[in-house]
């Protein structure tokens, strides 16, 4: 909390889930409700997150839900009400380099402690988080990558070194992005019986 002070982000979202789950799920940052109720992934975006984990036999219970940012960054925008007021309100907002940054000690911990079969990424920032701004969900989406990820070299620096361990990641779109673009709907589902079938050649 002391790291992200003086940032425009608001409350504080805790990692949620058992050690040595099947999956550790890396998104982006809390959205209002997850900011407010202080649980990860809720509302639309949760349901459909949920709604993937079915479809590969699984359960909120069995994975570790996590993000890059903790605390929900946002922007104030005026609107026009149809009486013509104008009123502002808080935004949700993609989060900066220097709140990752200001973060990244957090998920580097739970990468390390947490051990599960295999990281999967929602969306670019949590797959940039791991490994740079290069990767993109559109081109790496479902495929399992063995590869080392980005660190913090020290709570004193903002760089990023490689880790020694190389962990399995498989990237996938956001579960929100179904609501900006419909067509993404057919690569979520197809990228996740790719999860499950992995998740079950892993486990047994």
């Amino acid at each position: 909390m002391k790291r992200i002070e003086g940032f425009p982000v608001e409350g504080f979202v805790k990692g949620k889930g058992p050690k040595n789950p099947a999956i550790l799920l890396i998104g982006e940052a809390p959205g209002e409700n997850e900011a407010i109720h202080g649980i990860p992934f809720i509302g639309r975006a949760g349901d459909e997150l949920e709604k993937s984990l079915k479809s590969v036999n699984l359960t909120r219970d069995d994975v570790y839900m996590t993000s890059a940012v903790r605390s929900r960054p946002y922007m104030w925008k005026e609107k026009k009400m149809r009486n013509g007021e104008i009123t502002k309100r808080k935004y949700n907002r993609p989060p900066t380099k220097q709140e990752i940054t200001a973060h990244a000690p957090l998920l580097d911990f739970e990468i390390k402690n947490i051990a599960p079969l295999v990281l999967v990424t929602l969306g670019n920032v949590g797959l940039q988080r791991l490994l740079g701004k290069d990767a993109k969900v559109s081109n790496l989406h479902g495929q399992v990558l063995e590869h080392a990820v980005r660190h913090l070299a020290s709570l004193e620096r903002d760089e990023y070194i490689w880790s020694d361990e190389k962990y399995r990641i498989i990237p996938t779109y956001h579960p929100a992005a179904v609501f900006y673009r419909p067509s993404n709907r057919d690569f979520i589902e197809e990228d996740w019986r790719k999860i499950g079938k992995y998740v079950s050649t892993m486990k047994y």
